[in-house]
């Protein structure tokens, strides 16, 4: 026992100065559960976190324990060394886009300034960590917080950035822009 806590201590130093960064951890979902084994059943906790800098990272991370805390811990760590990054077109993402992940699908639209984040259970906790404000979103198919966590990750990661869009199709930046930036951009020039 005394061996075990020697180890987590050591491991300690280097993550604390990961955390030096502010990232913005969800705990998404703690379920039970249980592992038959000859004399009966085992339970432990699993627990789903999201961790982003709600500047265009996220990363998800699920950690099994008998405890909790234990459980919170491993999946947040294992959150911080998936951090991914995501084009975000200002406070919301520049495309649609729909993504599936097992049984779960996720639709997600941009949204002009001042929608807010319309989304529900992982999906919201995904999109705020990674610092989208302005969005609207459907979640299709199965309601397994698991996979609808991992399918909205599914869909950043298809995100296209509006500049390299624009250059590959030929066109200005403001053809492949949302109409109320576009407003915006003809104001100023």
């Amino acid at each position: 026992m005394g061996r075990r806590d020697n180890r987590n201590s050591r491991r300690g130093g280097p993550r604390d100065e990961e955390r030096g960064e502010e990232l913005d951890e969800r705990v998404v979902d703690i379920s039970r559960v249980a592992k038959v084994i000859k004399g009966g059943r085992r339970f432990a906790f699993r627990t789903v976190v999201v961790v982003g800098d709600n500047k265009g990272r996220v990363g998800i991370g699920v950690g099994k324990s008998r405890v909790v805390p234990d459980a919170i811990r491993k999946a947040t760590d294992r959150a911080r060394t998936q951090l991914k990054p995501v084009n975000l077109s200002g406070r919301t993402i520049p495309h649609e886009v729909v993504a599936k992940h097992a049984g779960a699908e996720v639709l997600l639209r941009p949204a002009s300034p001042g929608t807010g984040v319309i989304a529900g259970g992982g999906v919201r906790a995904v999109l705020e960590a990674v610092g989208v404000r302005d969005i609207l979103t459907k979640s299709m198919g199965s309601a397994n917080v698991l996979n609808v966590v991992y399918a909205t990750i599914k869909a950043l990661e298809q995100l296209k950035s509006p500049e390299l869009e624009a250059r590959r199709r030929g066109k200005d930046i403001k053809e492949v822009t949302p109409f109320w930036n576009r407003k915006k951009n003809d104001g100023q020039a």
